[in-house]
């Protein structure tokens, strides 16, 4: 029996592996930060043979509550991710399979490699839609990328996306790889239609840091990105620091941060109610958003939620607040769950890289009901 994570996203501790009937094992904390919640691990054993492991030490981990009611992810060809029933005892997730083959990999949620995020990124570009720009280079020296789809005309309105800002929340880029490949679809009626009337600037992995060191939440620093849009600096968060100043250049009509939460079992959006800029047209713009995607997908729903802000109390470090009183537009936090979609559930595959694919889709659909109205 061996049990690694040494490759891209990898995170996984070893405390005890001596036989496949107790195997424990606990996750690592991202560089500088006390966070940890992500785990991403390659088990190899005998196949037929039941392996019961336990993953230990969560009443400390970034979000406890996330561990309830929440399965693990399996793949046998790193393709097609499963669940795997689990449970949660207050600091301990245990879970059993028998193999049906000699190594399987288990994930906190399906992850999506770097390598796909350069193949995203060099497919599109190939389209004659979009351009490839890179913006600057993160602390570990990878790019940061936006893809800008559409012709860039000052009456055109200007949707930003930017996804993965917290690196554990993979569900992030394959919903922005969904919205990608609509937008890219010159056959699609939405797409011709949005980019008759927008430009899209889509950033599909704003901590590829992060990302590949296997955080759940901070990029190389240790730096929280979703909590430094008021003053970004080179030295601790260059990826915000180049996509705001990408921002103020070609300025901002409407906003999605595409993230995903631990502990809520449904897809819902979090609004700015509480920025000093909130008005009446941004209200509207955000119920006609709401309204169009409650129409759209039964993915959705506007009941459970986030508290709102009260009025001129909204944190103007994080991102879609800070975006919205700078531009005073239309700005969403989307949150997709590690769990399932409990209005919807599916105990086979849970919330999938499949579903969030097509919730990207689907938010282009809600972003044409409103496009119109943004100025």
């Amino acid at each position: 029996m061996h049990i690694s994570s040494q490759f891209d996203s990898g995170n996984i501790r070893v405390i005890q592996a001596d036989n496949a009937n107790d195997i424990v094992l606990a996750i690592n904390k991202d560089n500088q930060s006390d966070f940890y919640q992500w785990f991403h691990f390659r088990l190899q054993g005998e196949v037929n043979q039941v392996h019961n492991l336990r993953i230990t030490d969560l009443a400390k981990s970034a979000y406890p509550k996330g561990w309830d009611g929440y399965n693990v992810c399996a793949s046998y060809d790193r393709q097609t991710w499963f669940r795997v029933d689990s449970e949660f005892d207050g600091d301990n997730l245990s879970f059993s399979l028998a193999l049906e083959h000699s190594h399987v990999y288990f994930a906190y949620f399906t992850p999506y490699s770097y390598e796909r995020h350069l193949d995203l990124l060099s497919d599109a570009q190939n389209a004659p839609q979009c351009e490839l720009r890179l913006l600057g280079e993160t602390l570990d020296g990878r790019d940061v990328s936006v893809l800008v789809i559409g012709e860039e005309d000052e009456s055109k309105r200007k949707v930003w996306v930017t996804a993965r800002q917290h690196p554990g929340e993979s569900m992030a880029e394959w919903c922005a790889e969904g919205m990608i490949n609509r937008l890219l679809d010159d056959q699609d009626g939405i797409a011709r239609a949005l980019l008759n009337d927008a430009v899209f600037y889509i950033v599909p992995n704003m901590n590829p840091d992060g990302s590949v060191r296997g955080h759940l939440r901070t990029n190389a620093a240790g730096a929280n990105l979703n909590r430094e849009w008021a003053t970004p600096t080179l030295e601790q968060s260059p990826e915000v620091y180049y996509v705001l100043n990408a921002m103020r250049e070609t300025g901002v009509d409407m906003y999605l941060d595409l993230h995903g939460d631990e502990a809520l079992p449904y897809n819902f959006v979090a609004g700015s109610e509480g920025i000093p800029a909130y008005s009446e047209r941004l209200a509207a713009l955000e119920n006609g958003f709401k309204q169009a995607l409650l129409q759209t997908t039964p993915e959705f729903q506007d009941e459970f939620g986030y508290a709102k802000d009260a009025p001129g109390e909204a944190n103007l470090t994080i991102a879609s607040n800070a975006v919205g009183q700078e531009f005073e537009c239309l700005a969403y936090t989307v949150e997709m769950p590690f769990k399932d979609n409990n209005n919807l559930p599916d105990p086979l595959y849970g919330w999938s890289a499949q579903r969030c694919q097509q919730f990207g889709e689907d938010l282009l659909v809600a972003t044409r009901a409103v496009v119109s109205h943004l100025r």
